[in-house]
């Protein structure tokens, strides 16, 4: 079976979201925490989670990304097992079982998403319209290798982004403003 795991593909997410998930979580949609809420007040970091998180069910924190992932049935029961755990505690369902049925359907609408090859990434797109919450689902797949380039070049992009880790290169800077004022 293959259900959602969140990713980071950078360190946006620490500072977009009110509680972020951490890399290689299951994941689910997590709508659920917004439902007979007003939708319209959500501001800030709330307002991203709304808009763009997954809800990660170990740490009930949020990742703008999922990946597809193959998983064991242990894997999913414990999947199932931390978000029951999270929503008895923290949305106060009544009973565990509760709990229970209601994280077993998030995961199971999960497992529907990934439904792709694995390492195909996801992204999530919610808004509130007429009274209801809409979701929108994208995926994006590894490109194939074009016939006759090499390893290096087959997925080549026109940009590429690199962490700089010395400081030597943190005086370099760029004046886009200066830039764009010297091209008239």
């Amino acid at each position: 079976m293959k259900l959602l795991r969140t990713i980071r593909l950078d360190p946006s997410d620490t500072f977009v979201f009110p509680r972020v998930a951490e890399p290689g979580e299951w994941a689910v949609t997590g709508t659920f925490l917004f439902w007979g809420r007003d939708l319209t007040g959500l501001e800030g970091r709330e307002r991203a989670a709304f808009r763009s998180g997954f809800l990660g069910v170990e740490t009930f924190g949020f990742s703008t990304l999922a990946v597809v992932q193959e998983a064991r049935d242990d894997e999913r029961a414990a999947a199932v097992e931390a978000l029951a755990r999270h929503i008895h505690r923290e949305l106060g369902a009544p009973d565990l079982a509760s709990a229970r049925a209601a994280a077993e359907e998030e995961v199971a609408f999960s497992a529907s998403l990934a439904d792709h090859e694995p390492n195909t990434l996801v992204a999530l797109h919610r808004l509130f319209e007429a009274g209801e919450i809409r979701e929108a689902f994208r995926t994006l797949k590894p490109r194939e290798r074009t016939a006759g380039a090499d390893g290096l070049h087959a997925q080549a992009r026109a940009f590429s982004f690199h962490e700089v880790v010395d400081d030597e290169a943190a005086g370099d800077e760029v004046d886009l403003i200066g830039m764009m004022d010297k091209r008239s």
